[in-house]
């Protein structure tokens, strides 16, 4: 079953005639998802070309939607522009969103969250890598990716990921799969201060989803959102999770990397949240190189 996305979801893509959305667009194409449509205001008409066919582009998310069926959006959308692109999804009653845009203002994403609120949407993101459901076909083609994960290291299985950082996202997936053990959904939700899905959000659809049978719950310094979740997983999730904690060094007050990775209280430091999560009854890994490993100890396997 897996979770938020399958191989049916159907993808439109704001920003798919630029060079960095045309690009990711192609190897999702190559991945096997069902990109049903572009969005590029202005170049309604237009066509994204691949050889499994070419993909229509239209002015507006409503209409591409309304032409197309499609379900999710992927934006790869300038930051000045990015949150006016959500919110266009948002308006359109697009199911998920993916924003992979980094640098938007955060007064700008106050307002999506604000019209999140109230809206029918979902939003992965922003800043983030997507989210990757493999497939059953040869190398897990066949499944559904939006975003920038490298799809080939990805292989169908049982173990949920979600994580606050690309990189340890792709980590965590390799490690598994050269263990042989695959994924159900891998989920990266981004590392800015206001986004749409959070780690518990995540956690719940996990531990809802039959299929998913363990969790790897990557985080990182800034927030109290993975101690959040670990708390609501000790009393309700009954699934094996293994965590990774990433920021240990990072020096007090300074931003690192990501615009939401800065300790502001007891609880956002690496030791605290590791010793929160151990509290929890989630095997902590203190090395990105052991999380897979840290995930079957836990698992029994």
């Amino acid at each position: 079953m897996a979770i938020l996305v399958d191989e049916n979801t159907k993808v439109l893509v704001q920003g798919i005639t630029g060079g960095f959305g045309g690009t990711h667009a192609g190897l999702s194409l190559d991945y096997g998802t069902k990109i049903v449509a572009g969005v590029t205001p202005g170049k309604g008409g237009q066509s994204f070309g691949h050889a499994s066919g070419d993909v229509p582009v239209f002015d507006t998310v409503a209409e591409a939607a309304g032409e197309t069926g499609a379900d999710a959006s992927a934006i790869f959308v300038p930051p000045p522009f990015a949150a006016d692109a959500i919110l266009e999804a948002i308006d359109a009653e697009i199911p998920l969103i993916v924003a992979i845009t980094e640098g938007i203002p955060v007064m700008d994403m106050m307002k999506v969250k604000s019209a999140l609120a109230t809206s029918k949407s979902r939003l992965i993101g922003p800043n983030c890598p997507g989210i990757v459901t493999p497939g059953h076909g040869e190398g897990s083609h066949g499944g559904c990716r939006i975003g920038i994960a490298p799809g080939y290291i990805h292989q169908r299985g049982n173990v949920g990921v979600v994580s606050r950082s690309g990189t340890l996202t792709y980590e965590a997936v390799y490690q598994l799969t050269q263990l042989g053990y695959g994924q159900s959904t891998c989920v990266g939700i981004g590392g800015d201060p206001i986004n749409g899905t959070t780690h518990l959000d995540v956690l719940e659809m996990f531990n809802d989803d039959p299929e998913t049978e363990a969790i790897i719950m990557i985080g990182e310094i800034g927030g109290n959102a993975e101690a959040e979740a670990a708390r609501w997983a000790k009393e309700h999730c009954k699934k094996p999770i293994a965590g990774f904690i990433a920021g240990a060094t990072a020096p007090p007050g300074r931003r690192m990397g990501h615009a939401g990775a800065i300790v502001g209280g007891a609880e956002d430091t690496a030791e605290a949240k590791k010793a929160i999560l151990r509290e929890c009854g989630i095997a902590v890994a203190d090395n990105p190189s052991d999380m897979g490993k840290a995930l079957l100890e836990k698992w029994g396997k």
